[in-house]
This record gives C-alpha cells, sequence and structure tokens, in this order.
C-alpha cells in the first residue's frame, strides 16, 4: 500500500508546482508599468523609410496613438503582426512602429514581407528610447493620449482579445466624452 501512496504524493506535489509556476509566469506577463499616467518619454527619431526625416514625441500631441516597439528578429513579433494589422485596418488609433535593436534593411525587408500596418515606423537602434519606455522585450505596446500621457502599457504579443477590451475601449471612452 505504501508503494501507490508515494508515486500519487509525487504526483500531487508536481500538480501544485506546475499551478505556482502558472500563476507566476501570469503575474510576469502583467507587469505595471511605472510610466501609466505619466508622459510619454522624449524621443525624437528617423522614420524608417526615410532616415533623413525625424518624428518626435511632441509631433505626436493632439492624437491618440498606439506605439508598437518590434523587431525583424522577434519571433513573437511576428506572431502579433496579423493583429496589428487588422487593428490598423480600423483606422482607430495612429500606430507608431518603434523598430528596436535592429538592422535598417531588415527591418523594411520584415514589412515588405509581411505588410507594414505603421502609419510610420521609428528606427531605435541602439535601444535607448526603448530603455526610457521600459521596454523588457519585444513586442511591447503602449497607448498615449492626445496630451502625450502614457495611457496603457502591454507587455507581450498583442492579441485581439487585449485590443478588444484594452484598447479600443479606452478610445471609446475618450471619444464619448468620458
Amino acid at each position: 500500500m505504501n508503494s501507490r501512496i508515494f508515486p500519487l504524493l509525487g504526483f500531487a506535489v508536481l500538480v501544485v508546482l506546475l499551478v505556482v509556476g502558472l500563476k507566476i509566469a501570469d503575474q510576469k506577463t502583467n507587469l505595471p508599468s511605472p510610466l501609466i499616467d505619466k508622459p510619454v518619454p522624449v524621443f525624437d527619431l528617423p522614420v524608417l523609410a526615410n532616415p533623413g526625416q525625424t518624428m518626435s514625441a511632441e509631433s505626436l500631441l493632439g492624437k491618440f496613438y498606439l506605439v508598437n516597439f518590434w523587431g525583424s528578429w522577434c519571433v513573437t513579433c511576428r506572431a502579433e503582426h496579423p493583429v496589428v494589422t487588422q487593428l490598423a485596418r480600423l483606422n482607430a488609433v495612429y500606430i507608431v512602429g518603434m523598430n528596436f535593436r535592429d538592422e535598417s534593411e531588415d527591418a523594411i525587408a520584415w514589412l515588405q514581407r509581411w505588410g507594414d500596418p505603421y502609419d510610420v515606423s521609428l528606427i531605435d537602434y541602439d535601444g535607448r528610447v526603448s530603455i526610457d519606455f521600459g521596454v523588457y522585450a519585444a513586442p511591447e505596446t503602449f497607448l498615449v493620449d492626445p496630451s502625450g500621457t502614457i495611457v496603457f502599457k502591454h507587455l507581450g504579443q498583442l492579441t485581439w482579445d487585449i485590443v478588444e477590451t484594452e484598447i479600443l475601449p479606452r478610445l471609446a471612452n475618450t471619444e464619448s466624452g468620458s
């Protein structure tokens, strides 16, 4: 009889460890950002399609915009790309692609291959702006309000569920005056 209890106890311990591990993993993807309700970090970066042209955070004031940090080297960015493309088709928010730690040629080829949903793509080659935003790893997405305040951050792959439950309601609440 004892020979049957030990495997069952071992299995029960493994189940408990699995459940605890999954809860910890979920908490890591829902890390709060110290930038929520703070001004967007200052940036003035070259435009991917035209490196002689720059765009700053100041030039985006007056409209909601989404900042999506991505790289051609990022497997998860490829997985979330159809969601960003679908959101772009709605024309609900201006989308800034923040290409970081990437070669411009690779980024341009990636957008040509998979489609370019961004209203503009900026180059953060050395990753300094991503550090200012507190980016852990690509992809990460920030929603910025017309006054230049970060109102939402999503760490990891953007899903349509996140768009529907977090991003679109924030845009709709502002349009309705709430």
